[in-house]
């Protein structure tokens, strides 16, 4: 016969989390497999990808513009690229094997430059 179901009283308490916001404290950046590339001249400063980044990978300004993508917590899921509405996208994602080596710039001029 199977075990007796504990109440909800009766159950151990497990896992507590103390440090609301905590995952600011850990650097995620490095699981990506991709990464957002994020073109400036085109960006109409919506904030769609900050709104929909479940990462809170995008920097925003004094202003509350775009600022640019934090890196260090960008997991590469490229929501923010599927939310962007702006015609041509403001962001797009890359391989990061494709991107090693090369800068910010120079990636910008190879894929919004097409």
């Amino acid at each position: 016969m199977a075990d007796k179901l504990l109440n909800w009283n009766e159950v151990l308490i497990g896992a507590t989390i103390k440090d609301p916001g905590n995952s600011k404290n850990y650097e995620t950046g490095s699981w990506r497999v991709e990464k957002p590339i994020w073109n400036p001249d085109t960006c109409i400063n919506c904030m769609f990808c900050w709104v929909y980044c479940p990462d809170s990978a995008i920097k925003v300004d004094e202003k509350g513009n775009m600022a640019g993508i934090d890196y260090d917590h960008c997991k590469g899921c490229g929501i923010c690229v599927e939310q962007c509405p702006s015609k041509p996208k403001s962001l797009a994602m890359i391989l990061e094997a494709n991107a090693k080596n090369k800068t910010e710039e120079d990636l910008r001029k190879e894929l919004f430059s097409k």
